[in-house]
């Protein structure tokens, strides 16, 4: 599982600049589909040796001048609840402030690693100014420039040393890990209890790799499945004004882990900003969704209330086509028996491989179907397909311009790969090499 980075520090001591000088872009964008959160302020850092998440907790309460140091200091609590390793930010130009200190002296109580990191240094004089937050009786402190790069390798080294080599390779592919998030108040811990309850298993809960989610294995239909349950943020007497957007590092961290994402919605409160950004992080890293819309017994129906629903959510989901909806509550157990068996269909479509004579049978019907456009003259061939990895179904493609395959040519060959070879819960990916 990644380890988690926070950067925290006070406002405008540049903590956006510096998550996107160690993601080496701007703020991620999930492929090219719209209604996608874009403003993105967490991201999985893989272009270095060792991977990680990174949070920006910068973005995630506005600042406002009469709670400005309330929602400072709320914000940094927050992060250094949930993270695995701190990257304390402050600002040379502003000097060692009275807000630089109490946040220090609140990292200095916690048992974690914290980095601590001078920004703006982007000279010699600079340098020598920073010397002045030794007086936070630290061992070492790290001078760096995230707008020009300076001092970002040093941090990266000393940074990967805390960090795994890299996944577990160990993991029993006949279980499979289903995580249920959403946001606080969605019902994810009546579903749990309704689903535990309904199968009538015995769980015994096992604390996960996350503070707060709760590992609980079980069988269905004489098949090995764990439900990861991020239900459990707790809150802290008044931490709470940046709690929700808070809680989806809790479901990044759950989905690092699972093969099945379980995205529960509201039906009182429809589709928001968050949910959108939580389910674009399971796409960007393959997981199967299942949107669940939970609460179906509180609005009042007509026969035109579901469709409208089915219409809005697909249009807000527009990159997640293929994931099964389904209306649940879990109060009532209204269809709350029909989500194991989807997740069971959804697993097997998940794991399901494709043996190499159908799979070039197929990628040829396809292909002679609408060949592709020619490139500078030459057609495009394709001479060889063979599936490299399920979770997700992912195929190579051998073709002799592998760089030339306009994004619409590929578009149309995974919606045939999924038409031909019934691939409709699940993402799918193609991938295009020389031969």
């Amino acid at each position: 599982m990644l380890k988690t980075v926070a950067i925290v520090g006070r406002p405008n001591v540049g903590k956006s600049t510096l998550f996107n000088r160690l993601l080496g872009k701007r703020k991620a964008i999930v492929e090219d589909f719209p209604g996608v959160t874009r403003d993105r302020h967490y991201a999985e850092i893989t272009r270095f040796a060792k991977p990680f998440l990174l949070i920006d907790t910068g973005g995630f309460e506005p600042a406002s001048e009469d709670r400005l140091l309330a929602q400072m200091r709320e914000q940094s609590q927050l992060a250094v609840e949930e993270a695995d390793i701190i990257l304390y930010l402050m600002d040379v130009k502003s000097g060692l402030t009275p807000s630089d200190i109490e946040i220090a002296e609140m990292l200095r109580r916690v048992d974690k690693p914290v980095f601590y990191l001078v920004n703006k240094v982007d000279g010699d004089k600079q340098e020598i100014a920073a010397a002045e937050f030794y007086a936070l009786g630290i061992e070492k402190l790290y001078t760096l420039s995230a707008e020009h790069g300076r001092g970002i390798n040093d941090l990266i080294d000393d940074l990967e040393e805390l960090l795994p080599a890299g996944p577990a390779t160990s993991e029993p592919t006949e279980e499979v890990r289903m995580a249920l998030v959403g946001r606080p108040n969605v019902g994810k811990s009546s579903l749990v209890n309704r689903l535990l309850g309904v199968e009538r298993v015995v769980a015994n809960p096992v604390a996960g790799t996350t503070r707060d989610s709760i590992d609980s294995p079980f069988q269905y239909n004489n098949k090995r499945y764990v439900l990861i349950d991020t239900a459990g943020i707790r809150r802290k007497g008044k931490v709470s004004q940046a709690l929700e957007k808070y809680s989806a590092i809790t479901a990044l961290k759950a989905m690092d882990r699972s093969h099945v994402v379980l995205m529960v919605l509201d039906a009182s409160e429809g589709v928001t900003d968050q949910d959108l950004a939580v389910a674009g992080y399971a796409y960007e890293k393959g997981r199967a969704v299942i949107l669940l819309v939970n609460k179906w017994d509180l609005p009042e129906k007509d026969d035109q209330t579901m469709g409208k629903f089915v219409e809005e959510v697909r249009r807000r989901f527009k990159f997640l086509p293929f994931a099964p909806l389904l209306f649940v509550s879990a109060l009532t157990g209204q269809r709350v028996n029909k989500v194991m068996a989807l997740v069971e269909s959804v697993a097997a479509e998940f794991n399901r491989r494709i043996p190499t004579p159908a799979l070039n049978q197929g990628l040829e019907e396809i292909v002679s179907k609408h060949p592709p456009a020619m490139v500078h003259g030459r057609r495009i061939k394709f001479y060889y397909a063979a599936q490299s990895a399920v979770r997700p179904p992912t195929f190579v493609l051998f073709t002799n311009n592998p760089d030339d395959i306009h994004f619409s040519y590929q578009r149309y060959l995974t919606n045939g790969f999924r038409e031909k070879f019934k691939f409709n819960q699940v993402p799918l990916r193609l991938e295009f090499k020389g031969r």
